[in-house]
């Protein structure tokens, strides 16, 4: 059986990643920063108690990905979806400080990696071998055309370096690391307003996840599968 995890997993897109996996008789590792005021994680674990585990996870804490490694043990990781991630308000010129953006940047783009790196092992023990982070398209270079934004843009576009970068490093190994991009999806982050739907973006990812292998590695992709620009 097809073993998932799932950061960032106690709501938004983290949460539609579980749910849908779980509908597909998939064993999903899932972690949550607070385990108790993850109240729809934990009712999905009463649900199915045999293929959800949840782990509370902190991404900020120093050596996070070293916890998640010893709590994982041996065990293979046949997909890892880095989801977790923050937004960031008050982005224009003017209002850009230091301590905002440097939490911002530890949750988007060093908290990643440094997961990555500790349970690699397991991802090279899976039998799908794949490294999927939830990117975005405000990171493309080549497509930002009405700028602002510094923080949140920034972090997501030092994220695609990372992806290409592990993408050049772990294809040796046949694992296949790819940037995805989930839509403008209405979660907490993307704001009412936002024309794509959770169930949407997550049924168009895992389609994604599935139809991609090392051939696709190194690529930043959108929900529905179309190219995006660096």
């Amino acid at each position: 059986m097809t073993n998932v995890l799932v950061t960032g997993a106690n709501r938004g897109l983290g949460l539609g990643f579980v749910k849908n996996y779980l509908g597909k008789n998939v064993n999903v590792v899932s972690t949550t920063r607070d385990l108790k005021s993850s109240k729809e994680l934990l009712a999905l674990k009463e649900r199915f108690p045999n293929n959800l585990e949840i782990f509370e996870l902190d991404l900020l804490k120093e050596g996070a990905g070293y916890t998640m490694a010893n709590f994982l043990g041996d065990r293979p990781i046949d997909i890892l979806i880095n989801n977790a991630g923050v937004g960031s308000t008050n982005q224009h010129l003017q209002a850009v400080s230091p301590k905002p953006w440097l939490e911002v940047l530890k949750v988007n783009l060093i908290a990643p990696l440094m997961v990555t790196q500790s349970i690699i092992d397991n991802v090279k023990k899976g039998s799908d071998k794949k490294i999927y982070f939830l990117s975005s398209q405000l990171g493309s270079i080549a497509d930002n055309t009405s700028g602002g934004m510094y923080i949140y843009r920034s972090s997501k576009t030092g994220l695609n370096q990372v992806v290409k970068s592990l993408s050049v490093d772990l294809k040796p190994q046949g694992i296949t690391v790819v940037s995805l991009h989930p839509g403008w999806v209405k979660t907490d982050m993307g704001g009412p307003n936002a024309p794509v739907s959770i169930d949407e973006s997550i049924e168009g990812m895992i389609k994604v996840i599935y139809a991609t292998d090392i051939r696709d590695t190194g690529r930043f992709l959108n929900y529905n599968g179309k190219e995006l620009p660096w």
